[in-house]
C-alpha cells in the first residue's frame, strides 16, 4: 500500500501554514489517567512541570474526584513559558464515573424510569459511557457547571470530547445522512453541536477571555464559518494509522480536506496517534510533519506523556 505518501502531501502546502503561526504550540501532552502518570499528585505536578510540552490537556479532575488546585497549574505553567494547560470534558457523552452521575439511572446496562430524558444507551466501545442528547437544557446545565468549576481552579481553557457525537444521531434506520435534522429542535444535529460548543466558549470566556476552546475530533464543522472563529485549534484522532493498521484512504482524504479551512484561518491541529508498532509510529510522525500538523504519538489510555512534535 504505497499510497499514503503521495495522498499525505496533495494538502501540504496548505497545512504547512499551521506550523508558522506565532502562538501555535510545537507539542502538546493529553494525559487522563494522572493518577498511572505518578504516584502523587506533587509527583504528577512535578513531572508535568519538566515535561516540556507546550500545551498539555488533562482531565478536569486527578483520579475523578481529586480536584486540580490553582496552585497546582500554576505550578505545571511555571515550567515552560507560555506553556498552556487546558481541561478535558466530554460534552457529548455522560460518564458514570462523574459527579454528576447517579447510580439508580442505569441497571444492568440499561436505563431506568429514573433516568433523565437526555441519557441514551451505552457506548458499546467504552463501558460507562452513554449517549446523550447534547442539546437538552439540563444535560447542558451539568456540563455548563463543569466548565465553571474547571476555569475557576485556573484552567487555561477546555478540550472537549464526543463534538463528533451527532454523527450517532445522523446514523438511523434509513442510513447515513448528513445534515440530518434533529426534530426536537427543527435544524439539524449539527448545528446543534455548533451552537452547544459556541455557548461552551461563551461560558469559559466568561471567565477568561482569552481561554483556548479545542474540540476532538467532529472536523466536518469545521465547514461552518462561525465554528471556525470560535476554536483556537483542532483535537482529531486516528488520522493515518489505528492501532495495526492503515486508516482507509478516503477517511484520511476526507479529514485533511477539512482541514484546509483550518489551514486559511491558521489555527493548528493537534493530531492524536495510537499506533501500536515501530513502523506505525514512524510513520503517524512523517505524515503529520509533512501536513504541518502538531502530532502525539501516545497510548490510547492516555497514562503517559508520548512523544509529541510538529
Amino acid at each position: 500500500m504505497n499510497f499514503l505518501p503521495f495522498r499525505a502531501t496533495v494538502l501540504t502546502f496548505m497545512l504547512a501554514h499551521f506550523a508558522h503561526a506565532e502562538s501555535n504550540p510545537a507539542s502538546f501532552a493529553y494525559i487522563l489517567q494522572a493518577d498511572s502518570f505518578a504516584q502523587t499528585k506533587p509527583a504528577v505536578v512535578a513531572k508535568l512541570k519538566e515535561s516540556g510540552r507546550d500545551w498539555i490537556v488533562l482531565d478536569a479532575t486527578l483520579a475523578g474526584d481529586t480536584p486540580w488546585e490553582q496552585a497546582d497549574l500554576d505550578t505545571i505553567r511555571s515550567g515552560k513559558a507560555g506553556r498552556k494547560v487546558v481541561a478535558y470534558l466530554s460534552i457529548g457523552e455522560a460518564e458514570d464515573y462523574r459527579p454528576y452521575w447517579q447510580s439508580e439511572w442505569v441497571s444492568n446496562g440499561k436505563r431506568t424510569a429514573t433516568a433523565p430524558v437526555w441519557l441514551g444507551i451505552e457506548n458499546p466501545e467504552w463501558k460507562g459511557n452513554y449517549q446523550v442528547k447534547y442539546w437538552d437544557a439540563d444535560w447542558q446545565k451539568l456540563m455548563l457547571a463543569a466548565i465553571d468549576d474547571a476555569m475557576a481552579r485556573g484552567f487555561d481553557g477546555v478540550y472537549l470530547d464526543i463534538v463528533d457525537g451527532f454523527q450517532t444521531y445522523e446514523q438511523e434506520a434509513d442510513g447515513y445522512l448528513d445534515d440530518r435534522m434533529n426534530p426536537e429542535t427543527k435544524q439539524t444535529y449539527r448545528r446543534d453541536m455548533l451552537d452547544w460548543v459556541k455557548a461552551i466558549a461563551a461560558r469559559a470566556r466568561a471567565k477568561n477571555p482569552a481561554a483556548l476552546v479545542i474540540p476532538q475530533n467532529g472536523s466536518q464543522l469545521v465547514a461552518d464559518k462561525e465554528f471556525v472563529e470560535v476554536i483556537n485549534a483542532q483535537g482529531i484522532e486516528d488520522l493515518f494509522t489505528n492501532g495495526k493498521n492503515l486508516q482507509p484512504a478516503s477517511y484520511t482524504d476526507e479529514i485533511l480536506g477539512h482541514l484546509k479551512t483550518l489551514a486559511l484561518a491558521k489555527k493548528p491541529v493537534l493530531l492524536v496517534e495510537y499506533p501500536k508498532t515501530p513502523e506505525r509510529q514512524a510513520l503517524s510522525k512523517k505524515l503529520a510533519k509533512e501536513n504541518g500538523l502538531v502530532w502525539l504519538v501516545t497510548d490510547r489510555q492516555l497514562k503517559t506523556l508520548g512523544e509529541s512534535g510538529k
